[in-house]
């Protein structure tokens, strides 16, 4: 395996941590949200995110690498993050999870400038990655502001 061909798997698995870190966090979310329609399109966008995992997963493997299964430190912040906004109610939890959402946009965007980064993982993330994104961001604000 090649330098680059290494970079690049080391950048699909820094977003899949993300997505990982996504998943668990609105799964803290949805806890919070037991019983009510917010539930539902929360559980809808955390399929999205475990989409997400699949397809970046599937990247790496191509590649010849082993998808990361954990979502390592930031995962672990960003429960911790959501669990502290659970307590405070679903505004401060709907917030915490735009910032996350965000977040991953920030992420994306690196890859994307990132010269080491194959096209095709480049593609998935114009195509499909990164539009969910901004398409939950629009979701969430307007949740928060229902």
């Amino acid at each position: 395996m090649n330098e680059n061909t290494q970079s690049c798997i080391d950048s699909c698995n820094k977003l899949l941590r993300g997505e990982l870190s996504a998943v668990e966090t609105y799964n803290q979310a949805i806890e919070k949200f037991s019983g009510s329609s917010e539930r539902e399109i929360l559980a809808d966008l955390r399929s999205e995110h475990q989409r997400s995992v699949q397809e970046l997963s599937e990247h790496v493997s191509a590649m010849g690498g082993i998808p990361d299964s954990d979502s390592g430190p930031w995962g672990t912040f960003a429960v911790a993050v959501e669990g502290t906004a659970k307590l405070l109610g679903e505004s401060a939890a709907l917030t915490a999870l735009i910032e996350g959402e965000k977040h991953g946009i920030d992420e994306y965007n690196e890859a994307l400038a990132n010269p080491v980064v194959m096209q095709v993982a480049k593609d998935s993330i114009r195509d499909s990655l990164l539009p969910r994104l901004f398409d939950h961001v629009v979701v969430l604000e307007a949740l928060r502001a229902a």
